[in-house]
């Protein structure tokens, strides 16, 4: 027998609230984080006189990784 459609919305809600739930700790993580200037090897940083350039190359790797795999539980959850 199929699942009814409150069961489905309930599924989806739930989800949805358990991966915003873990948005938030990485963005309050992140947050912290980028404030203490701590930076991954393979990020670079050009520094001029009056002028800074960040690009955080391999954090915005770990974090697409991260993300990915977040969304994959996702689905994979809403799909069971």
């Amino acid at each position: 027998m199929p699942p009814s459609p409150w069961q489905t919305a309930a599924k989806f809600l739930l989800v949805s609230g358990l991966a915003l739930a873990a948005l938030g700790l990485l963005l309050l993580i992140a947050g912290n984080w980028a404030r203490g200037g701590r930076m991954l090897p393979g990020d670079i940083v050009i520094t001029r006189p009056g002028f800074t350039f960040y690009l955080p190359v391999i954090t915005c790797l770990v974090l697409s990784l991260l993300l990915s795999g977040l969304v994959t539980l996702v689905v994979f959850l809403l799909r069971r």
